[in-house]
């Protein structure tokens, strides 16, 4: 038994699927020895993918940048997820794809002719609290001490882990970091602010991860009339921000009603808030 996994799953691995506990990896795949892969995660609604389109194009980007060849074109991606989705009974689920570079001697530079090992599984996935929605979360603020590549979906993720500590630690659900005195993202989600109602976004760069609901929320964005400013977000800001808000695939887009124990703006989540939730959950129904 897995803690915190019910029953044996069928899982893919290298072209086969198995139950997750007969699942194995040789201890020299390099994504155990050194953290050297890429994942994707890939939200499903009543059995259909969200934004498979914008999930895929990110993991290629991903695999180019750290140099790992593609091992499947996209219409075999999306027959393995339509496989994943149909090992569970789950009406929503999250589908999770890992390719790393493969297993060869350990050495740090790059071996020739390895082969990719892919790994996939599918989990239930519980969508946030209705309580979550309506009265919003907290956070704590912390320095971004991660590395300088961020807009590669590594598995590379103990800076993420380190950061989500922090949060468990002081008993609230996600950091917001600060890079030089300016907004980045939090420990597993893109942050947002409000001000004047205007919505503020850090710069899309190598310095955080683009989350897929960062260019959903754009064009939710442009659709409800919702000004946007992608620009370089002060702590300051932040802190004197009307709204705050997370988004990610499991967070969806929440409000954050306070930062290091003070309010955001009136302490409940605000109009802007309101109509991107809207806007949201009207795309997933039409799925």
């Amino acid at each position: 038994m897995i803690p915190g996994i019910e029953g044996d799953p069928q899982v893919y691995l290298n072209g086969e699927f198995t139950p997750l506990s007969q699942a194995r990896i040789s201890v020299l795949d390099r994504g155990f020895i050194f953290g050297d892969g890429i994942y994707e995660v890939v939200p499903v609604y009543a059995g259909k993918p969200f934004r498979m389109a914008q999930h895929l194009a990110r993991l290629e980007r991903s695999l180019a940048a750290i140099r790992i060849p593609n091992p499947h074109t996209q219409a075999e991606w999306r027959e393995l997820v339509r496989k994943l989705i149909e090992t569970s009974d789950a009406r929503d689920q999250m589908v999770y794809l890992q390719v790393t570079r493969g297993v060869a001697r350990r050495d740090h530079a790059f071996p020739a002719q390895v082969v990719p090992t892919v790994f996939g599984m599918s989990s239930p996935f519980t969508r946030p609290s209705a309580d979550l929605r309506a009265n919003g979360l907290k956070t704590v603020g912390m320095p971004d001490e991660r590395w300088l590549h961020c807009e590669i979906k590594s598995t590379s993720l103990l800076g993420n882990v380190l950061a989500r500590q922090f949060a468990a630690d002081r008993d609230v659900p996600e950091v917001v970091m600060f890079r030089d005195g300016y907004l980045s993202e939090g420990s597993s989600s893109n942050v947002w602010a409000v001000r004047n109602g205007v919505l503020l976004a850090p710069v899309n760069n190598h310095l955080i991860l683009e989350g897929i609901r960062y260019g959903f929320i754009q064009e939710m964005a442009a659709a409800r009339g919702i000004p946007l400013e992608m620009r370089q977000v002060s702590r300051a800001e932040v802190e004197a921000a009307d709204e705050l808000m997370l988004s990610s695939a499991t967070k969806e887009i929440l409000p954050v009603v306070s930062l290091d124990g003070k309010p955001i703006g009136s302490g409940r989540p605000g109009p802007v808030y309101a109509q991107l939730r809207q806007a949201y959950d009207e795309a997933i129904a039409a799925l």
